[in-house]
């Protein structure tokens, strides 16, 4: 019997969605629209748990339920109880709300959250807990189905989360520095520079080491969610016979080791000491060279050309601009000086402190990192001086 067909959508942070949509075809799914709100696609529950196995940079994969107008919150409920919320919900009886309305009559998105959580109970029983407004909160745990229900335009769009905990959750992050980049967007800076973990990655800044591990993982070929599960595997339907096989294939097709150099540097000892944590975690460990040394010290490991890689601070949360002024040259000027020919990805938040670096940057996408807006930058690094 072939399996039924569902829709669904695959949620990205801001700029991220052709990125995920690049993966998706990688991965040879055939994708539908590509927006602001993600990348849309059908395909069934394995394909829905495949997805949140392989995606790099998507923040959670949504399997819409149902689509309606309503203008009175009479019609809400009628519409409310006839979604199939049992299709999901199988045994559990804990559920998590997340509504936004934007543009439309019925506005209040605490007052829909109530007519939808009554039409939830009324029909499964379940216990409706106090939901997640902010799309980059979990909003659920183990025990929990999310809803999302948005109201655009007086269309409402029911959809089931079947991720759980935010993708970015790999499972190995714990220690962090400062100002952690979250795991999606490490990923998205590697692939907005089209690495593809078979060239010398260096990360000369790495603080909590997410951009090498991220790096080892692409390089390695492990699947990013191989360390967690996922909602969808509590689903009513889930086949728990192929999706072991889906892990047993992607635990074979890892790498037994990094093809290339991957270096991760910072003259903060606590910061390397919380890189090698992580990275042990994720088992990539020994595929990373971590060196406890300042920017100036970092030169090209041998393998040929690659990639630097890095996110340097800011200036509005880890310390001011007029430091940063000289790190962002000293950043230009050892690139310059000792990886000739090489490319460098960062992320950016200052125009001025980017052009410190003094290399012809092209914008390839735009993102927020921990509600800052930055900008996803690369450039060639002038080959003529030679590395040293």
């Amino acid at each position: 019997m072939r399996p039924h067909l569902l829709d669904a959508c695959v949620v990205a942070a801001p700029g991220l969605a052709p990125l995920a949509a690049a993966e998706l075809r990688a991965l040879g799914v055939r994708i539908g629209a590509v927006d602001a709100a993600g990348v849309s696609l059908r395909t069934n529950l394995a394909g829905v748990a495949h997805a949140n196995l392989w995606l790099r940079t998507a923040s959670r994969v949504l399997v819409r339920l149902d689509t309606f107008r309503a203008e009175h919150f009479r019609e809400l409920e009628g519409f409310a109880r006839k979604v199939r919320w049992a299709s999901v919900l199988g045994d559990r009886k804990t559920v998590r709300l997340r509504v936004t309305c934007r543009k439309s009559k019925l506005i209040h998105s605490g007052a829909v959250a109530q007519r939808v959580g009554d039409a939830i109970t009324r029909a499964t029983g379940a216990t409706v807990v106090a939901g997640a407004p902010d799309p980059d909160d979990d909003g659920t745990d183990d025990e929990a189905q999310l809803f999302v229900v948005r109201f655009e335009r007086d269309v409402c769009t029911v959809s089931a989360d079947s991720s759980g905990a935010l993708l970015h959750r790999r499972g190995y992050r714990q220690a962090v520095g400062k100002a952690p980049l979250r795991e999606t967007l490490a990923a998205a800076l590697l692939l907005a520079a089209e690495w593809k973990g078979d060239t010398p990655l260096v990360d000369p800044l790495c603080g909590s080491g997410t951009i090498a591990i991220e790096g080892a993982m692409i390089a390695r070929r492990i699947a990013p969610g191989l360390m967690r599960t996922f909602a969808v595997e509590n689903w009513p339907g889930f086949d728990h016979a192929r999706w072991k096989s889906s892990i047993d294939e992607a635990q074979a097709a890892m790498l037994a080791s990094s093809p290339v150099p991957i270096v991760a540097g910072d003259r903060d000892a606590g910061a390397i000491e919380a890189a090698i944590a992580n990275a042990t975690r994720a088992g990539v460990a020994s595929d990373i060279t971590f060196a406890k040394q300042a920017l100036s010290a970092m030169r090209a490991p041998a393998g040929g050309l690659g990639l630097i890689a890095t996110n340097p601070p800011y200036g509005k949360r880890v310390g001011e601009k007029d430091p940063l002024r000289s790190l962002y040259a000293q950043l230009g000027a050892t690139a310059r000086e000792h990886f000739s020919g090489w490319t460098i990805a960062m992320l950016s938040a200052d125009r001025r402190l980017e052009g410190q670096v003094q290399l012809a940057f092209a914008e390839r996408v735009r993102t927020a990192n921990g509600g800052l807006p930055v900008r996803m930058i690369v450039a060639p690094v002038p080959d003529g001086e030679g590395s040293r």
